[in-house]
């Protein structure tokens, strides 16, 4: 069998979160175990919040930890032509539309529940879509709309992962059409996401709980584009003494913070990895 590849893929809007560093440490920690490779990628689409600051920070961080990675660190933001080409291919196959509709409209429309979940996209409005089988615009450059995925309602995906077992959602019910490229004419975090752990060869992704709604996302992401699928580890999220989930905006959950504390690295590393 291949040995495992793994990556730790944070994005640079601001201080290394505790969270995001235990799970760099988890990668790291499987890889060295596995004797496979452990990988760095930046993920910075987000052109408005991403900054070489932020970048350096997290390098920084991840050094002071004792974390080094075996291949040049990959930075998203240069590989948006693989990114478009992908769209391309969703495209002329029919799997997205255009849409002009924004966040509030969609969190504004009746069909719209209200789950409190900020990080994650909203339903999409099934009324809200063009009827399918409707001729697509083309695909401008730049772009100027946000593309979606239209997803196969009433089909249940189901994933085993290797921390919370088996998982499943329908489409359509518990997450709709989402975004694939975004009207600022950058890759969502979906679709970029999959083109990369594919291109990379990622076979297994070690990543917070919270992101287990987007895998059933990725994993048609996955399908349509013929790519196969990494198997999936989601970590438990850092809570606080009464389980409520901390928040990334906290400052002082970051590493640099833990750092000031005279935290050292081995005092983190063995607490994180006796979880």
């Amino acid at each position: 069998m291949n040995k495992p590849r793994v990556r730790f893929a944070p994005s640079p809007t601001g201080y290394l979160h505790i969270g995001g560093a235990r799970t760099a440490l988890f990668n790291w920690l499987w890889a060295r175990k596995t004797g496979g490779t452990f990988v760095l990628r930046i993920e910075d689409t987000d052109q408005e919040r991403s900054t070489e600051a932020s970048t350096k920070v997290i390098i920084d961080s991840m050094r002071w930890l004792g974390l080094d990675w075996q291949e040049p660190m990959v930075t998203q933001s240069g590989r948006i032509p693989l990114y478009r080409a992908a769209l391309a291919r969703l495209h002329a196959a029919g799997l997205i539309f255009s849409c002009s509709r924004s966040r509030r409209d969609v969190l504004a429309a009746a069909s719209a529940p209200h789950d409190g979940e900020e990080n994650d996209e909203p339903l999409y409005p099934p009324e809200f879509r063009p009827a399918a089988g409707a001729p697509l615009p083309p695909l401008t450059d730049p772009i100027a709309v946000n593309w979606r995925f239209r997803v196969p309602d009433g089909e249940t995906l189901v994933f085993r992962d290797g921390q919370c077992g088996e998982q499943r959602a329908t489409a359509g019910r518990d997450y709709g059409d989402f975004l694939v490229w975004r009207k600022d004419d950058a890759p969502s975090y979906q679709l970029a996401c999959v083109v990369d752990d594919a291109a990379m060869g990622i076979t297994e992704v070690v990543r917070g709980a919270d992101l287990i709604k987007s895998t059933f996302r990725q994993l048609l992401l996955f399908r349509a584009l013929g790519f196969t699928p990494p198997a999936f580890y989601h970590c438990p999220l850092v809570t606080d003494e009464a389980g409520v989930r901390l928040a990334k905006r906290h400052d002082a959950l970051s590493l640099r913070t833990l750092r000031e504390q005279n935290r050292t690295p081995d005092q983190l590393r063995t607490t994180w990895a006796s979880e």
